[in-house]
């Protein structure tokens, strides 16, 4: 919030005020100073928290068995298909950096030289929503190292160089994405560049399911997204990066593959493959509350797929799935 400054009569009238009163002021922003009180003047621009896609269409109002915090979940069987919790799975939502996950699939089954060094220009910088990027223009790492960035730290400036360099460029790119998504019958999806910065890049849960089915199938995918942490060398500095996903840290999770992802209008986002209670499964939370939410959602699937799983298949859960677009 931006205070004035005071005008002459009001600056006069300040000089007489007492130690007491200036001392009383410090308190409330101002600062004294040999018995004169200046204005500290603070410019902020703040904007108030936007409403997610999901709270907007009243889907945090859906109820389930399980008290998720993510307006849109899905649990399945990878191998058998079998629905085992769903919440909303058909609503389209803005995807954020779960997006990665099919520039990923679309650069590798490119099979373009891994080893290519491609350096990161001023195309590449956020104009969507100003993020930052540790990754200067002019740095120049491999391909497969911008890959494993943006997998593993949804690296920005990575998954756009990415792009930028499959052939005929960024445009050709976002076709090959669309294109994909067609091929593996995900007619929910929609991508307008390889980020997820836009909220117009857009999917349900049992898309983004199909999605990290067909990612699971390439190894490097699997290794990148997976990666605890990384190191780079950019110039003379060494870049520190860890994975967003703290579960890949924990022992007591067994994950083959994962994505996170976050813009206000997505909420918090999560998508794994993981091994519980003997099953392979795919699990997807999209527009979660709060910033440790998701995590707390997976965490809640995994004690209730344990408790029953030994006693039988759990019933599965579903909800209502309107479908939500922009």
């Amino acid at each position: 919030m931006l205070s004035a400054a005071p005008n002459a009569e009001a600056a006069s009238k300040t000089r007489r005020v007492t130690a007491s009163k200036s001392v009383a002021k410090v308190k409330s922003g101002r600062v004294a100073k040999r018995g004169v009180t200046k204005t500290r003047v603070v410019a902020r621009n703040v904007e108030p928290a936007r409403p997610s896609f999901g709270q907007l269409s009243g889907l945090h109002n859906t109820d389930d068995a399980l008290d998720l915090k993510s307006s849109v979940a899905l649990v399945m069987d990878q191998e058998t298909n079998e629905v085992l919790f769903s919440k909303n799975s058909g609503a389209v939502l803005p995807i954020a950096s779960l997006t990665k996950l099919m520039t990923a699939l679309v650069v590798v089954e490119a099979q373009q030289p891994l080893d290519e060094m491609l350096t990161v220009t001023p195309e590449d910088i956020d104009l969507e929503k100003g993020s930052h990027s540790r990754l200067a223009i002019g740095t120049q790492l491999t391909r497969e190292e911008m890959l494993h960035l943006a997998l593993m730290s949804s690296e920005n400036r990575a998954a756009n160089a990415l792009g930028r360099h499959y052939p005929g460029g960024l445009r050709s790119f976002v076709i090959a994405m669309n294109h994909k998504a067609a091929e593996l019958g995900m007619s929910d999806t929609r991508y307008v560049e390889p980020t997820g910065l836009s909220s117009r890049n857009q999917s349900s849960a049992r898309d983004l399911a199909t999605l990290v089915d067909a990612a699971y199938q390439h190894p490097l995918i699997r290794e990148l997204s997976t990666s605890q942490e990384y190191q780079v060398v950019v110039g003379r500095r060494n870049l520190q990066y860890r994975n967003t996903n703290g579960l890949v840290r924990n022992p007591t999770w067994e994950i083959g593959l994962q994505k996170t992802g976050y813009i206000s209008e997505a909420g918090r986002c999560l998508v794994m493959q993981a091994s519980l209670a003997g099953r392979k499964l795919i699990m997807v939370f999209l527009d979660s509350a709060g910033k440790y939410s998701r995590i707390g959602d997976a965490e809640r699937v995994r004690r209730w797929l344990e408790t029953t799983m030994p006693l039988g298949h759990p019933q599965p859960a579903t909800a209502a799935t309107p479908r939500v677009t922009s």
